[in-house]
């Protein structure tokens, strides 16, 4: 019975902890604990007074507060203050900006399904589906990736009046102000198709949807600046830019040298206060093509005309272009792409202080402005655009596979080739998930800086990797530049998807589980405010969090180890089907993320801070439960199609498979390398978990791919396929349905006349099939269409010996593209 009752404590211990208890439940339970020893053991006068002592006193402290605030929180509250790294006014205007979501559950160490579930299927409305039917298939139309790059340098001019005309320009802007008022889900859909045809044309659309005047105006404008610029905006009569970077202020754009003094002026007789601007910005989207800029400066009040602070921060202004001293362009040429882009410079130009994005009110909150603006339209514009790269490549790379043959048979039957078309579908599959998944919850009200950043960060990653297989599977065919390669210019113009709106290595190392860490934990951030508060009451909640966070602690260290110990089997799940094990996964490691990065906090303390390699391995992790996370409601969104459970698979283990190695590497390399090891058998207590999709999984999904399947169409919808149009992918796809619509005729003349069929050899073998009755007039018909079409897709490029007078002009390709 004492071996018993002794067993039973660590047992209530881990249920508590496991079902993650409160304070006064656990002290419950220890009281009851503490009465059944007493009951059955009936000690002695002493032992019963060492007993209730023993479990009455240290729950008498934890239980009254003020007791505990002077005992321990107290003393604890002014170490931490001690440790915590100084935090400068931008970066807490970057933590403040935006809110949290399901990031947040997911470093809850227990997610809760049912939030991720009840987010809404991603839909367009009748106006928006019909407005990407109609003038953005138009828009695609007028597009010619050779001509736009290699003739003009720039999109043709009834391009530019189409953008203009349809409202491209403003699908941000409400109705009421002229605009479409599109959604996220639009604003994607829209960049999406438009970038799988051209990128540049996709860059000059997106831009003044995403960070700059237009959104900046929306948010904080005063209704005189709405009212004059936002109709304009939408109506494309006004063309805008945004400038904050600059030759000295990159990544760190806080630290930007731009100055803009308070100073009074005389215009036509009257005394004007305003701002004194000097500015040297680069890397400025549309810039030399603007009508108004906008611009972020660092502000100074020497003369107090403001009130007491000389240095008022950042702020945003809107000034026309054809303001005297205003200099826009000339040009950047950004690699790979040819969409506008340039510096902007001036020096000592005046501007009233109604020019202030906001006002007077607003000057100084420019960073804060910007910052909000970011939290939602990082996850807009470049995902969107990343997704289209890849959905291009895979699509592409699929039909290439099928078209193309080698050693009497489609490469794409080749292990290899099988190999990575799978991985580019895998991924694709995942960047497409995580993109629909997030723009529901931008529409929906949310707008989570963390989720932006990984969204940024891991589909233009993906983009990056999907095309670089892309371009192996296509080999010679991909690195002869000409109208017919389309995807040359992609892989040239990657660099800028990774470079803008926050570089990746940056936005990898500090910013994802920099931000994370502090905004996605329950207690973490209420701790340092509380900490660093001198204001009554500060100490109050400063005791609450740290007696929740270390609950939090406590509950996230046992579920780890019991999840671990049961393989995650006793981790919740919303369903009983295939993907219940990857539900299991995915709870067993938030728990072990929030152990881990609690204790990793704990150790660094304020040090943390400098550690970019760890905070970029965590970075990976919380991605990654991201990423599985938007795969596993894909799926259900989509009604669970059992074809598609391949690709699931793959980018679900694939998901994992990365989540394990970087809980390895940050724990080979921990800190404290005792704690490093006890930690990873604590997380992993009988190894490695999780591996990487199988060899029958890879050629599952390249055999869907490679046959004309719903799958296919759902891996790749939503981009521009022109089965007739001139450089672009149209032709390849167009193939491709031909080689399939006569794959029976040259299957039976294969087996019959024992020769492969190939353009060279095409007329002789229908001829001897239609003699034999092989095939019929109409299969031999079907034949020849796609051997015809198979010729023109293998065929590159040629260009003739020019003087260097001559400009570059390609001869008809072999098969008269």
């Amino acid at each position: 019975m004492t071996l018993a009752l002794l067993l039973l404590a660590p047992v209530l211990f881990l249920i508590a902890a496991h079902l993650r208890l409160r304070l006064r439940t656990w002290s419950v339970l220890a009281l009851a604990y503490a009465a059944l020893l007493q009951a059955v053991l009936a000690p002695q006068m002493l032992a019963t007074i060492l007993l209730w002592t023993g479990f009455g006193l240290p729950l008498l402290v934890l239980n009254l507060p003020p007791l505990r605030r002077w005992l321990i929180t107290g003393p604890i509250r002014i170490w931490f203050r001690s440790v915590l790294p100084p935090i400068s006014r931008t970066e807490q205007e970057a933590i403040d900006a935006g809110n949290v979501w399901w990031d947040a559950e997911l470093f809850s160490g227990k997610p809760d399904f049912t939030r991720l579930l009840s987010t809404p299927r991603p839909s367009l409305s009748a106006e928006e589906q019909a407005f990407l039917d109609g003038p953005v298939e138009e828009l695609c139309g007028m597009l010619d990736v050779w001509e736009i790059h290699e003739e003009r340098q720039d999109l043709p001019p009834q391009a530019w009046s189409f953008i203009r005309d349809s409202g491209m320009l403003g699908m941000i802007i409400p109705r009421s102000y002229g605009g479409l008022e599109f959604s996220a889900q639009a604003n994607s859909a829209v960049v999406m198709k438009i970038a799988s045809r051209s990128e540049s044309a996709a860059v000059t659309v997106m831009v003044p949807n995403s960070l700059g005047p237009g959104e900046l105006l929306m948010h904080f404008g005063t209704e005189e600046q709405k009212r004059h610029y936002l109709p304009k905006l939408a109506s494309g009569e006004e063309i805008p830019c945004f400038a904050l970077t600059g030759p000295y202020a990159g990544s760190d754009a806080a630290s930007m040298p731009d100055r803009g003094i308070v100073c009074r002026e005389t215009i036509d007789g009257k005394e004007v206060l305003g701002l004194r601007v000097t500015w040297d910005k680069r890397y400025i989207t549309l810039a030399p093509v603007a009508t108004v800029l906008g611009l972020a400066v660092r502000v100074e009040d020497p003369d107090h005309l403001l009130g007491e602070k000389e240095d008022l921060g950042i702020t945003c202004c809107l000034i026309p272009a054809d303001t005297p001293g205003v200099e826009l362009g000339p040009r950047h040429h950004p690699t790979g792409s040819v969409f506008m882009n340039g510096p902007t410079r001036g020096s000592d130009v005046f501007i009233p202080l109604d020019w202030v994005i906001g006002g007077r009110e607003r000057v100084g909150q420019g960073w804060r402005m910007l910052m909000y603006c970011l939290s939602a339209g990082r996850a807009i514009s470049l995902p969107a655009l990343g997704t289209a790269g890849a959905k291009v490549a895979t699509g592409a790379s699929s039909a290439y596979s099928r078209i193309r043959r080698q050693f009497k048979v489609p490469i794409g039957q080749f292990e290899g080739i099988s190999e990575v078309l799978a991985e580019m579908a895998g991924e694709t599959y995942r960047m497409d998930a995580a993109r629909r998944l997030t723009l529901a919850a931008l529409d929906q009200g949310e707008k989570p800086p963390v989720i932006s950043a990984i969204l940024k960060y891991q589909l233009t990653e993906g983009y990056r990797r999907v095309v670089n297989r892309a371009m192996d599977i296509h080999g010679g065919k991909a690195i002869c530049e000409g109208p017919g390669n389309y995807l040359a210019k992609t892989y040239q113009s990657i660099p800028v998807a990774i470079t803008v709106e926050g570089a990746n290595i940056l936005t990898r190392s500090m910013i994802i589980f920099g931000q994370g860490a502090i905004r996605c934990h329950p207690h973490l951030l209420a701790e340092m405010q509380a900490a660093g508060d001198e204001a009554p009451g500060a100490a109050a909640r400063f005791d609450r969090a740290l007696v929740g966070h270390v609950g939090f602690t406590i509950s996230n260290s046992v579920r780890t180890l019991l999840l671990g110990l049961s393989g995650g089997r006793l981790g919740r799940t919303p369903t009983t089907g295939p993907l219940a094990p990857y539900y299991r996964a995915l709870n067993r490691m938030s728990a072990a993320l929030a152990m881990t990065a609690d204790m990793t906090l704990l150790i660094l303390g304020g040090g943390f801070k400098f550690k970019e390699t760890l905070s970029g391995r965590f970075a990976d992790i919380l991605s990654h439960l991201y990423l599985l996370s938007a795969v596993l409601k894909r799926f259900e969104d989509d009604d669970s199609p059992e074809a598609d459970l391949p690709l699931v698979t793959w980018a679900a283990q694939d998901s994992l498979t990365v989540i394990q190695d970087r809980f390895e590497a940050i724990l080979r390399n921990y800190p404290v390398p005792l704690l490093g090891a006890i930690l990873r058998r604590w997380i992993f207590p009988w190894g490695r978990s999780y591996r990487s999709a199988d060899d029958r999984t890879a050629r599952r999904i390249s055999g869907e791919l490679m046959k004309n399947s719903a799958t296919r169409d759902r891996l790749i919808g939503g981009i521009h396929i022109d089965l007739e149009q001139p450089g672009g992918w149209g032709y390849v796809e167009d193939a491709f349905h031909k080689a399939l619509a006569a794959e029976a005729a040259e299957t039976a003349l294969r087996n019959a006349l024992h020769a492969d069929v190939n353009p060279e050899n095409v007329e002789s073998l229908i001829a001897r099939g239609l003699d034999t009755g092989v095939i019929t007039e109409e299969q031999a018909g079907l034949v020849r269409v796609a051997q015809a079409a198979l010729e023109e897709v293998i065929a590159v490029d040629e260009f003739r010996q020019r003087t260097s007078e001559e400009p570059a002009q390609a001869t008809d390709r072999a098969a008269g593209l």
